[in-house]
């Protein structure tokens, strides 16, 4: 079960960075009509030449994406002893995709949307979050969450994630204001690309502090291993982001650098819901069922009888 949420998780990140590369390459309208990549055929054409294959490859990619979540669903639903929240958790993965292709379809035909194109990754982000998740809970039990740190530090994780999100909220306008539209054609949301892409800079750096701060908090508390672990991974990743930023900012946004950076928010993502989720602890998981117990007695061989095999045999008449 762990090994299948965890396919999910690479599985929902690795679309988010093919989807960067359709956008990279400008082939965002390879295919220019959906569901259908041309208005007659649902295979590119010699017409959109490369762009063409970048953009239908990455819809083909959507089916490998459902196969991963479906499998993962399906063994949720297998599993015993029931586990409700799990089910909960894989149903909204799985359901999210159809709505990320809708949401995908939408982007294409308002002839790739800034605003639209930002929903289509936000999308993901979220997708990617809950698979953190249940893998996280696919390795635990099911007892209500007990605290490993002070409830303040549990709080303040709460808000370490949603400036998180803030984060990428912001990355994405910088995304949506300057260049690498995903086609020529492709329209920008108007605001200016240095004064968002500052503002996206503040809050990196803010949470760059907040996790230096948590981090010396956990010390300072006596927090698990596990939490002091998670949280060091954590402000390893943004440091790592952070510099990839910087650099691919100072160097006119190079293709190569803005596809890593792209991986890099989804690596950041998962590293801060894996230290949140390390503050509390739900048990170990529970012992699957015992096999059912044999019969009190042994049927006979004869199919359909039922009789115990040593019963005396039937009278005859003569």
């Amino acid at each position: 079960m762990r090994r299948l949420a965890l396919a999910s998780v690479v599985a929902n990140s690795a679309i988010v960075v093919t989807g960067g590369a359709v956008r990279l390459t400008a082939s965002g309208l390879g295919c220019p009509t959906w569901p259908r990549c041309t208005t007659t055929t649902y295979t590119p054409t010699a017409e959109y030449a490369v762009h063409g294959v970048i953009e239908f490859g990455n819809r083909l990619l959507t089916f490998v994406l459902t196969a991963v979540v479906a499998a993962c669903l399906v063994a949720v639903w297998r599993q015993r002893p029931v586990r409700p929240g799990m089910r909960r958790l894989a149903t909204l993965v799985f359901l999210g995709i159809p709505a990320q292709a809708l949401l995908g379809g939408v982007t294409v035909l308002t002839g790739l949307n800034p605003w639209t194109v930002m929903a289509h990754f936000l999308l993901s982000m979220v997708l990617i979050a809950l698979a953190v998740v249940l893998h996280a809970r696919a390795g635990e039990g099911d007892l209500p969450p007990r605290l490993l740190v002070p409830p303040p530090l549990q709080r303040l994780g709460y808000g370490l994630l949603a400036l998180v999100a803030a984060t990428l909220v912001a990355g994405t306008v910088v995304t949506g204001s300057g260049p690498h539209s995903g086609d020529p054609a492709a329209g920008r949301t108007g605001l200016d690309p240095a004064t968002v892409s500052q503002v996206h800079a503040d809050l990196v750096f803010l949470l760059i502090g907040l996790t230096v701060a948590f981090l010396v908090a956990l010390r300072a508390t006596g927090a698990p291993p596990a939490a002091l672990r998670s949280m060091g991974v954590l402000l390893g990743v943004e440091l790592a982001q952070g510099l990839l930023g910087l650099v691919q900012y100072f160097t006119d946004l190079p293709v190569i650098l803005v596809g890593l950076h792209l991986a890099g928010a989804c690596a950041v993502l998962v590293a801060a819901v894996q230290a949140v989720l390390a503050l509390r602890d739900r048990g170990p998981l529970a012992a699957a069922p015992p096999p059912a117990a044999p019969a009190d007695r042994e049927l006979s061989p004869a199919a359909g009888t039922g009789r115990p095999r040593h019963s005396a045999p039937p009278i005859r008449a003569r």
